[in-house]
């Protein structure tokens, strides 16, 4: 299955080790998997993938407020309406649960189905979520 992961940490930065544990883990279940940085890339490319995983992170350590690039990169790619996705957050403050929520928020309302949700804890929980997906 091809899978995009499409990755929104708090600031530019790069790919947080959590998001390319996540991949591993789905690579070794045999799945193509390509990461998205959300605050370099555009979404023009995600309607051509099978799933779509979207991994953030909030902005602050007291609120569920997610960053700009969310909206951006998700509003860009257009036909994403009944694409199969999972929504992941990384536990930081208070407000994880109230992230997760705004994350699954912003992916319906462009109209993906979410099928799957948790929060990550640290790389290795997320390489072995990662080899849950599709399975």
């Amino acid at each position: 299955m091809r899978i995009a992961i499409v990755s929104v940490p708090r600031e530019r930065g790069g790919i947080p080790p959590y998001v390319s544990a996540l991949a591993k883990g789905m690579e070794s279940m045999g799945h193509r998997v390509d990461v998205v940085d959300a605050w370099i890339e555009d979404g023009m490319r995600l309607p051509g993938y099978e799933y779509i995983v979207v991994v953030a992170q909030s902005t602050g350590y007291f609120s569920g407020k997610l960053p700009d690039a969310l909206s951006k990169v998700l509003g860009a790619g257009s036909g994403l309406g009944g694409k199969r996705s999972a929504a992941f957050v990384k536990k930081s403050g208070l407000f994880t649960g109230r992230t997760l929520f705004n994350v699954m928020k912003a992916m319906e309302k462009e109209g993906m189905r979410v099928n799957w949700s948790d929060i990550l804890l640290n790389p290795p929980h997320a390489e072995a979520l990662g080899k849950h997906i599709g399975a």
